[in-house]
């Protein structure tokens, strides 16, 4: 009823100050804002684990528990027929977090348990939209229990980031964005749902999504603190460097020299030794 008399009187009567209808009409703008970012706030994700192939710095249990939480959400909305501008976002969003899951597991070589994340998605989820299944009372319980959930999926990827000192391959784009979506939910929720449950809820998400914006800001220039291990340096002989103008002649290394032969010439002949039984020519008498 309030959505059909704020239209007519700011559509049809042009009351643009009019200032309930002008708070509902925000926070209808705001919410679609919200749902059409929703529907591409993961896809820069995607895109840089597809162009890594690596999940490097992101937090599978983070995902997983985030993951829970928004298919817990999702179905409270739909079951008590909120409108579809305060929550909508939630379904691109899980199916967008399924893909970034599927993807972490996949280039980890891990592909079973991927498909056992499917599995257990869609096992988790089928129930909590059937009335027969899951009543509105055990409904509400688990949306209770989805708050801390939701904030427990912010812990791993804060610890992760600060113990890497990087954030490795987080996306910006989505990050602030969830800062930005949660801060305009807190607004819509209160205008629009009244839901306490709800509101708070998104207040502590978005604290936790401002500390994640804070080290997305922090750690932007720093690189993940991992060891890396130096390659083998190949012993090359080393090139003399060229000075600019100046052409050096390459030294070719001397040749030993081979030694020369004695001159044989100029030396005196060996004597001989004299045999000791042949006596000297002074030692004999003249003749007569």
């Amino acid at each position: 009823m309030a959505g059909k008399h704020c239209y007519a009187v700011l559509v049809e009567n042009l009351d643009v100050l009019h200032p309930e209808c002008l708070k509902l009409g925000v926070s209808k703008v705001l919410g679609l804002g919200i749902v059409v970012a929703g529907s591409i706030v993961k896809l820069p994700q995607l895109l840089k684990l597809v162009n890594a192939e690596s999940g490097a710095g992101l937090s599978l249990t983070g995902y997983i528990l985030e993951t829970i939480g928004y298919i817990i959400t999702l179905a409270y909305n739909v079951r008590l027929a909120f409108p579809f501008s305060t929550y909508g976002e939630t379904v691109f969003i899980s199916v967008q977090n399924i893909l970034i899951l599927v993807l972490i597991l996949h280039f980890a070589r891990k592909d079973v348990y991927a498909l056992g994340v499917v599995g257990a998605v869609i096992a988790l989820a089928y129930p909590l939209f059937d009335n027969k299944l899951v009543s509105y009372k055990h409904l509400q319980i688990l949306q209770g229990l989805s708050i801390p959930l939701s904030l427990a999926s912010k812990l791993p990827q804060i610890y992760t980031n600060y113990r890497n000192g990087s954030t490795g391959q987080l996306s910006a784009f989505t990050v602030f964005n969830y800062l930005a979506g949660s801060a305009a939910r807190v607004f819509t929720t209160l205008t629009e749902v009244n839901d306490p449950m709800i509101f708070w809820g998104f207040v502590a998400a978005a604290a936790l999504n401002a500390v994640l914006a804070a080290q997305m800001v922090y750690y932007w220039k720093s690189s993940p603190k991992t060891p890396v291990t130096p390659k083998p340096i190949k012993a090359t002989p080393s090139t003399p460097t060229k000075k600019r103008g100046v052409t050096t002649r390459p030294k070719t290394p001397k040749t030993p020299t081979t030694p020369t032969a004695p001159d044989t010439s100029k030396t005196e002949p060996a004597k001989t030794p004299k045999s000791p039984g042949t006596p000297s020519r002074k030692g004999r008498g003249k003749k007569k």
